[in-house]
């Protein structure tokens, strides 16, 4: 889709288009929101609660159980239409949202957070899938945007909301708040997707649940591993966890009901390395779940304080995707090279300014850390609308329901198995044992050098996409996606 046949942002968000739009961009809102919530609460939780050796395993099993939920996407369009699933993913994700207000332990909260990362899954698969669905083909790079956009929207409203909340000492209640947002959502949903707005196959959409139980199993060796003690268990879990990954890749490629789109296991291809940087642009996030405890542990923010610094990340990411969404090809290419190493060096700055103690002159400290995590996610942003945009025109004819799924599957996958290292890096470096302020120091500046890695690998990979790019632009009888 060449640059002047695409759609303003007037056309989406006006009329029905807009309404739509916001229905879309409410099932985004609404994981993205509460995503924030707990990360700013979590440390008040843990404090009610107790169970810090379980701190990641809130993020871990939430993001699992994301997959599982954005994997029965596909089906669920196909069997019961846009408008009855949306309805459903809701219904699920409040009921688990009491749950979660309502724990009386570690063990119960986590359960809550299992069902909510269904919910939430479904909801993601569902407005992401659903773009193609009630959109022209012109409108899907600024949909694709408005939709990323929304998580830099829930880095102002969660953080807020939970660190009111945490700072009153009511963190329950700031799960309470997230069901009258559900309550809206449905209401936009039954006004504005229609029963009829789907699609359907000729042939029977199957969940592949073969491969969905192994990606669960390997989350789950990582994460156990990671309370271990002795490092040679947690290696062992990484390594369990890698050998479980490729194997899940050969039966799935192989499989008749499968979880990814032809072409997507070929990292010399065009749709394996789009895939690919996804996955590994996806660990970085990683890095949220674990910022507000250390700013409260080493830097001593309140709640709130540390709950806005850590959504610098996401507030970046929208940047990037809107100033970049509208650029033409060659400046895309240029964000596309640009991002990925922009990630990678203000990771490795993290690494740097977040250990460091200076109660008495905190704000160049504050400053710096702010800059790069802005720059963390900037760099993000500024690249994934163009792989989004890449792989809906490269999807293979007849799995476009399937590639669009797999968008979420892939990224909730890096990210399940990114909260699960991310446990184990932090819980070997001392944030539970010696823990305090040196075992905290330590863990944040070992957790942002294995984050580095990612965006680093990203920034080779993407190398051949751009070049297909740039091939496919200069051939007169090619019309290229910007």
């Amino acid at each position: 889709m060449s640059q002047q046949a695409s759609g303003s942002w007037s056309e989406l968000l006006s009329g029905r288009n807009g309404l739509r739009s916001l229905a879309l961009a409410g099932g985004v809102a609404l994981h993205a929101v509460n995503v924030y919530i707990v990360a700013t609460v979590l440390p008040s939780v843990v404090a009610d609660i107790g169970g810090l050796e379980y701190y990641a395993w809130n993020m871990t099993l939430f993001v699992v159980a994301s997959i599982v939920g954005s994997a029965v996407t596909p089906k669920a369009i196909n069997d019961a239409g846009l408008r009855r699933s949306f309805l459903v993913a809701i219904a699920l994700f409040s009921v688990a949202t009491a749950v979660c207000a309502t724990a009386p332990f570690m063990g119960w909260m986590i359960l809550g957070r299992t069902l909510q990362g269904f919910g939430g899954g479904m909801l993601l698969g569902l407005s992401y899938s659903s773009t193609r669905i009630l959109f022209p083909e012109r409108l899907w790079p600024r949909a694709m945007a408005l939709l990323s956009s929304m998580w830099g929207v829930a880095t102002f409203i969660g953080p807020a909301v939970g660190g009111i909340f945490a700072e009153a000492g009511a963190w329950r209640w700031a799960f309470w708040s997230v069901i009258l947002v559900s309550a809206g959502l449905a209401v936009l949903v039954i006004t504005q997707v229609g029963a009829r707005d789907t699609e359907r196959s000729s042939v029977p959409v199957r969940v592949p649940t073969g491969q969905l139980a192994w990606m669960v199993v390997a989350v789950l060796l990582v994460s156990v591993a990671s309370l271990s003690d002795q490092l040679i268990w947690s290696i062992l879990g990484v390594l369990a966890g890698a050998l479980i990954t490729v194997h899940i890749a050969r039966i799935d490629y192989r499989s008749a009901t499968p979880l990814m789109p032809k072409g997507a296991y070929r990292l010399g291809g065009h749709l394996g390395s789009l895939y690919a940087c996804m996955a590994l642009l996806s660990l970085v996030m990683t890095a949220e779940i674990f910022i507000p405890y250390f700013l409260q542990i080493i830097q001593g923010f309140s709640p709130l304080a540390a709950g806005y610094f850590m959504v610098l990340m996401s507030a970046g990411w929208s940047t990037g995707s809107i100033i970049s969404s509208s650029r033409a090809l060659p400046a895309t290419n240029r964000f596309m090279q640009v991002g990925p190493v922009l990630t990678t060096v203000s990771l490795l700055g993290l690494a740097f300014v977040l250990p460091l103690y200076q109660p008495s002159d905190l704000l160049p400290l504050a400053t710096g850390a702010g800059v790069l995590l802005f720059g963390v996610g900037l760099g993000i942003g500024v690249i994934w609308p163009h792989l989004l945009t890449q792989l809906f025109h490269d999807s293979p004819k007849g799995q476009e329901n399937i590639a669009s799924a797999a968008i979420i599957t892939v990224q909730l996958y890096a990210l399940a198995l990114g909260a699960a290292i991310g446990g184990m890096v932090t819980n070997a470096a001392g944030l539970t044992e010696p823990g305090g302020l040196a075992g905290t120091q330590h863990a944040a500046l070992a957790l942002m050098l294995v984050l580095a890695v990612g965006p680093a690998v990203a920034a080779v990979l993407v190398r051949p996409v751009i070049r297909i790019r740039r091939a496919r632009a200069a051939s007169p009888a090619t019309a290229m996606p910007s």
